[in-house]
């Protein structure tokens, strides 16, 4: 627990790196509390939020149109196109500049940790905390040349793929109701990819990643499997969540589901809409906690990724999910587990 009954929170996916000035004109500054978007250190201070893992990404160059539709029972998007990996590597090296340089501007009271000691420490000097992420490997090649370089620059969790192909697997596109089982799994470069980063000591995501793609790697990794943002596929159909089966793999590898926050993935009707009470919420939080075990689940909020339930519409109402789940019954030991302990132990059992 922190001062004022607030509870410390370490949240494992957020896109908050795509929209800094430091990156993109029009940018935000993410030292300056804002009412766009969902997270900047303001927001995350008045929420109890204390560190994340920061996701980079490459969108696509030339994004196409008109691939939404909608069906009879829900919807369907056109599976994306594979980027071209010198684009993919120049983006990436972009946003490493650009939170490298945040950073720098921030004065210490935000910095790059590697380690769960330097995250505690970080914590306790009141300093907000940043855990380097790439979502989709683009930026690697199938040599693997570059996930050294990488890992020196601080990356200390990868997700294998985004919801798009690439030389590694397959993601699965956006859809519902939808099983996630929508095409083959890890290719031979991909399982070369698990094993040098169990090697390195890189967390793998198995977040968007589709269901053989998942089964490739329970089948090979040595780490706890992890998903940084998903939700439960027996509450809300959509291809971005994880079957029953899947959440006893991870529970199983004592591993952890973040807690995906998008409304079209904890909906039990797949809409975008955010209009939505708490309590909805918190029952699909709870079927993951009955499923797993409060050992396994965290959260991953999916901030300036995702359209947000009006009650966790930023950062600073992080506080309304605690105070639900508390009015639920959860304890604060289990809290505590939910909100940063489970997050923890999964770093240490992952990093070198």
């Amino acid at each position: 627990m922190q001062e004022g009954g607030k509870v410390a929170i370490f949240d494992g996916h957020n896109d908050a790196a795509q929209h800094l000035a430091e990156y993109r004109e029009g940018g935000r500054d993410f030292l300056v509390r804002s009412e766009d978007g969902h997270l900047d250190l303001p927001r995350a201070r008045e929420g109890g939020m204390i560190g994340g893992l920061f996701a980079m990404y490459a969108k696509a160059e030339h994004p196409r149109q008109g691939d939404f539709t909608r069906t009879a029972d829900g919807y369907e998007v056109r599976l994306a196109d594979p980027l071209d990996a010198a684009y993919a590597r120049r983006t990436i090296d972009a946003q490493l500049s650009a939170l490298a340089t945040m950073v720098a501007r921030a004065g210490g009271n935000i910095r790059c940790a590697t380690t769960v000691d330097e995250i505690e420490a970080a914590r306790r000097d009141s300093a907000f905390s940043i855990v380097l992420h790439i979502e989709g490997a683009e930026a690697i090649d199938a040599d693997l040349d570059g996930l050294a370089r990488l890992y020196a620059r601080g990356l200390r969790s990868l997700g294998l793929v985004w919801s798009r192909p690439n030389i590694f697997g397959h993601g699965v596109p956006f859809a519902y109701p939808r099983s996630p089982d929508t095409g083959p799994g890890l290719t031979d470069a991909g399982k070369a990819l698990v094993r040098a980063c169990n090697e390195l000591g890189i967390m793998l995501d198995a977040a968007h990643l589709n269901e053989r793609g998942f089964w490739n790697l329970a089948a090979i990794s040595t780490a706890p499997i992890v998903a940084t943002h998903a939700c439960a596929h027996a509450i809300c159909a959509a291809t971005r969540n994880l079957t029953d089966r899947q959440l006893d793999a991870v529970r199983a590898t004592g591993g952890v589901v973040g807690f995906n926050f998008s409304v079209s993935e904890v909906r039990p009707d797949g809409h975008r809409d955010p209009d939505m009470p708490i309590e909805t919420v918190v029952d699909h939080l709870s079927y993951l906690v009955e499923r797993m075990g409060d050992d396994h689940v965290a959260l991953g909020s999916d901030f300036d990724g995702a359209l947000m339930p009006v009650p966790l519409r930023d950062a600073s109402h992080l506080p309304n999910l605690i105070d639900a789940l508390r009015a639920r019954g959860f304890d604060d030991a289990t809290l505590r587990k939910i909100a940063f302990d489970n997050w923890m132990r999964v770093f240490r059992q992952s990093w070198r």
